[in-house]
């Protein structure tokens, strides 16, 4: 356990306790210290808070961090592909079928898994099931992800996505034929009134979630489609198409409930990630080839 105490400065007072503690203490994020803060472990003047309250000058903080917890997730040889990797990050090209991390119903075979026997460091901020991962993709989703080695190095990235400056740019098939060639869609997504276990667009409650997509190709009975992501919301390129009336092919949740296609899962595929590297400070971006199985369904569909 680490205890550090602070004192807060007239040139900080009024800002947000969550936000100020992040910016002082290099490799903690603002979600571990508004979990901290939900935990009791950060007290000022004695007295928990929450964590919009606003520092006074004088404010005494008190901020208790545990130990990290022992990470207890087996390391397995699974071959993953590394794009990139230096002692802070990693870049991989996650098959699809792959789960990100462990959770319930899969504890093994997982990115985690993979990366714990390849890499002697990974950062833990995200906790001990959750070690290095900073973004997710879907299982059945491939493509680029970015890696967390070391804890400074997450909390920079982690905040880059929370700003909405990482270019994330995906592949998909959808079904039907788009008419536009380039559109927004701007609607809020949250969990789905009645099946609780998927995510919808709502009227009430949800979080902002922008989608821009422009065309590639059209096919007979199908689009194939850029989208890129201003925010990250959960299954958020999926629910947004399925809501304007356009699932991505093979997609189990909110696609077709009869596919013609035999896929293992939707035809989406993380292309391409940007961002600036967290302690070199210059923008690196990488790309990652569309997966077999979508490069022969799109010969297909173009034969037809």
């Amino acid at each position: 356990m680490k205890l550090i105490n602070l004192e807060v400065d007239f040139e900080d007072a009024d800002k947000r306790i969550d936000i100020y503690i992040s910016k002082k203490i290099e490799d903690v994020s603002r979600t571990q210290v508004q979990k901290l803060i939900d935990e009791g472990k950060i007290l000022v003047e004695g007295k928990k808070i929450k964590s919009n309250y606003k520092v006074k000058a004088g404010d005494k903080i008190e901020i208790e961090i545990p130990d990290p917890v022992k990470i207890d997730i087996v390391p397995e040889d699974i071959d993953i592909e590394i794009l990139y990797e230096d002692e802070d990050i990693a870049v991989v090209n996650k098959p699809q079928g792959m789960v990100v991390h462990p959770a319930a119903g899969n504890y093994t075979g997982t990115l985690v898994n993979a990366l714990l026997a390849r890499c002697s460091n990974l950062s833990g901020i995200n906790g001990e099931i959750r070690p290095g991962i900073v973004h997710r993709i879907d299982k059945d989703t491939s493509g680029v992800l970015v890696i967390a080695k070391n804890d400074i190095a997450h909390k920079k990235l982690a905040e880059q996505i929370k700003e909405h400056s990482v270019n994330r740019i995906y592949v998909a098939l959808v079904e039907g034929i788009i008419k536009n060639d380039s559109g927004v869609i701007n609607l809020p997504i949250g969990r789905h009134p009645v099946e609780r276990k998927k995510m919808a667009v709502v009227k009430n409650g949800g979080r902002n979630a922008v989608t821009h997509f422009k065309v590639i190709e059209r096919y007979k009975e199908n689009t194939l489609i850029q989208a890129k992501l201003e925010t990250g919301r959960t299954h958020q390129i999926r629910v947004h198409l399925a809501h304007i009336g356009h699932p991505l092919v093979g997609d189990p949740v909110y696609g077709y409930k009869k596919q013609k296609y035999k896929l293992k899962g939707q035809a989406l595929h993380a292309m391409t990630l940007g961002f600036i590297h967290p302690t070199k400070g210059e923008y690196m971006e990488f790309s990652a080839p569309l997966p077999d199985y979508f490069n022969e369904l799109i010969k297909k569909l173009r034969n037809s």
